[in-house]
């Protein structure tokens, strides 16, 4: 397979699939989901890589991307490195002093916005800052502030030809000179324990990634079609995306993340990178639906799923040749209950799902490789282009977070940390020279800040994020995540939060799934005026409470909650506990809830 500089990629493509689809696109008006072709890809990035040149845009400078998933946003990416020039992706969810930081410290002058919300934002940064100079609006919906004479919408198609000689000219040019080392991404941190720090990735570091996967996951079809569903500042779903584009792949884009369901049933992906929280939901979902069927039906689930367990876990996953009659129920449950299932999902068609970001429970990998959906759990991180561990085809350990990437150097370091040497790994953090030295050991290994060991077969196994590790008053350490992860595998747990560091017990606050709840109050028949009263009331407390006990057994005595607190309230972004990643902003929440937490503990 060849590699090519992501400034040439795109281009090199249309040449050899033409008008095959290269990305599929759902109007937003009529429902359906429209097809664009390699050339077609091709072309409106040129266009805008000429337009951008006209506009002054210089190599190595910064252009803002502030938008969901849109189309729009590879089309910048491809036309910026066609100038030899950076994007920086921010969330859409971002806030506007969180917008306001990563313009100034990127000092970006040409800031491309995706809906309203973008906009309103971005005007408000753009009317004080010192570097933007021009926003370009991608909704032609949106709606300009009366005031604002100098944004545009994202139209170049009407480009004056006449005008564009010249900047072909320079385009080529830059195409030319374009170099690996040049920086492709500044990808920003979310931040939860201190301001981002902006994450340097080069067209290297891209190149290397394609490399590696192409040899760890040497068993998949050369082309498939894969759904993009998290957003594209994450460097997860950025990376893959651009993976599947280097194979010559189709990308589906979902603009909406709340219709996501609706787009997976529409598109029947191949393919979709996602965090635990997907898999999580599913897997609530269809146990609820075992628990909701008649007997008959209950014994049929849980004899397929035991079935699969057998099946793929004991013997493919193992090298093991199946026996003939396992073989023969596992095709059966394959033809009937499995299909079903993921036909239900959306993804009868699937070839491999990639998902990492968190922790996902051994017991929710075991459930969907036995129904046969081809989960492929990793571990990464921004600094190291996304992947450093994920399963094989077969061989994969339980417990792991997968086997390490080829090319990738591993050792644990002081404290159980995770340490690495490698060519995707970024040479560092933007403006930040004191944050990137402190990031690499002396000897010039990467610190990833979390705690793991290696198994014999190069599996790692993940324990805690150093930092947030829980040690309590009586001197034992407590890993929260451990238990979150456990807690939010029931039902009628929607987030949790666990608390006990120089504490004498571990305690936590608990955030309800209120649709679950809010059924339960309906049998229970119990009377309730707001949520605040649902969730004081005694019948809710002694359900979290046998809830809560249940799936503690696996844990040490100190380990398990002792107290919790039930929030009238979810974990949002916009309220402030959760991070463009969905992950909890543990100071933050330690802080607002100091209150409820210290009532905790109020007798102790």
């Amino acid at each position: 397979m060849e590699y090519f500089h992501l400034s040439r990629l795109v281009h090199e493509h249309a040449n050899t699939f033409g008008n095959q689809e290269a990305l599929k696109i759902k109007d937003e008006e009529t429902g359906k989901w429209q097809s664009v072709s390699w050339t077609d890809f091709s072309q409106t990035i040129m266009v805008l890589a000429r337009t951008l040149c006209h506009m002054g845009v210089e190599p190595h400078t910064n252009i803002g991307v502030y938008s969901q998933n849109m189309a729009e946003c590879l089309y910048i990416d491809f036309a910026a490195f066609a100038n030899r020039a950076a994007t920086v992706p921010i969330y859409a969810t971002a806030s506007v002093p969180q917008i306001n930081y990563i313009i100034n410290e990127a000092e970006i002058q040409l800031l491309f916005v995706g809906e309203q919300q973008q906009y309103d934002n971005a005007w408000k940064v753009f009317q004080n800052s010192a570097f933007l100079k021009q926003i370009i609006i991608i909704d032609q919906n949106v709606r300009k502030a009366e005031e604002d004479e100098t944004s545009g919408y994202f139209d170049f198609f009407n480009f004056p030809k006449d005008r564009t000689s010249q900047d072909i000219i320079t385009v080529d040019k830059r195409l030319k000179a374009a170099q690996n080392k040049d920086i492709a991404h500044i990808i920003y941190t979310s931040g939860t324990t201190g301001e981002p720090k902006g994450v340097i990735l080069t067209h290297d570091n891209y190149l290397e990634a394609f490399m590696m996967h192409d040899i760890h996951l040497n068993y998949l079809p050369q082309r498939f079609l894969s759904l993009s569903f998290l957003p594209l500042a994450h460097i997860f779903e950025k990376a893959w995306s651009l993976y599947c584009l280097h194979r010559g792949c189709t990308v589906a884009i979902n603009l909406d993340p709340r219709e996501i369901q609706t787009a997976i049933k529409e598109i029947q992906p191949e393919a979709m990178c996602s965090v635990p929280r997907f898999w999580e939901k599913v897997y609530a979902g269809v146990l609820k639906k075992i628990k909701d069927s008649n007997f008959i039906l209950r014994c049929i689930f849980r004899n397929a799923i035991a079935t699969g367990k057998k099946y793929n876990l004991d013997y493919v996953n193992k090298g093991r040749k199946p026996p003939f009659f396992l073989k023969l129920w596992f095709n059966l449950y394959e033809k009937t209950v499995y299909s079903k299932l993921k036909k239900t999902i959306g993804i009868k068609r699937g070839v491999i799902f990639p998902c990492a970001g968190a922790m996902l429970s051994k017991e929710i990998i075991q459930f969907l490789r036995a129904v046969n959906i081809p989960l492929v759990y990793g571990y990464g991180l921004t600094e190291t282009t996304a992947t450093v561990s994920c399963f094989p085809q077969t061989g994969y350990e339980l417990g792991t977070v997968g086997k390490v990437m080829p090319s990738i150097k591993i050792r644990i370091g002081e404290d159980n940390e995770i340490q690495l040497k490698g060519k995707t790994i970024t040479s560092g953090y933007y403006k930040k020279p004191d944050a990137t030295a402190a990031v690499f050991t002396a000897d010039g290994w990467f610190r990833t800040g979390d705690a793991g060991s290696l198994t014999e077969e190069e599996g790692i196994v993940l324990t805690e994020r150093i930092k947030d590790l829980y040690k309590t008053s009586n001197g034992k350490y407590i890993a929260p995540q451990q238990l979150e992860t456990r807690l939010i595998r029931d039902r009628f747990i929607e987030n949790a939060f666990v608390v006990g560091d120089q504490r004498k017990y571990v305690s936590a606050l608990i955030v309800p799934n209120y649709c679950e709840l809010k059924h339960f109050a309906e049998e229970k028949r119990l009377f309730f005026e707001q949520q605040e009263d649902l969730c004081s009331h005694p019948q809710v407390i002694k359900l979290y409470e046998s809830r809560i006990a249940g799936m503690q057994d696996e844990f040490a005595s100190f380990e398990q909650i002792k107290r919790f607190a039930i929030l009238p309230y979810i974990f949002t972004i916009a309220s402030g506990e959760l991070t463009n990643t969905l992950k909890m902003k543990r100071n933050y929440i330690l802080d607002k809830y100091q209150y409820v937490i210290d009532k905790m503990y109020c007798d102790t």
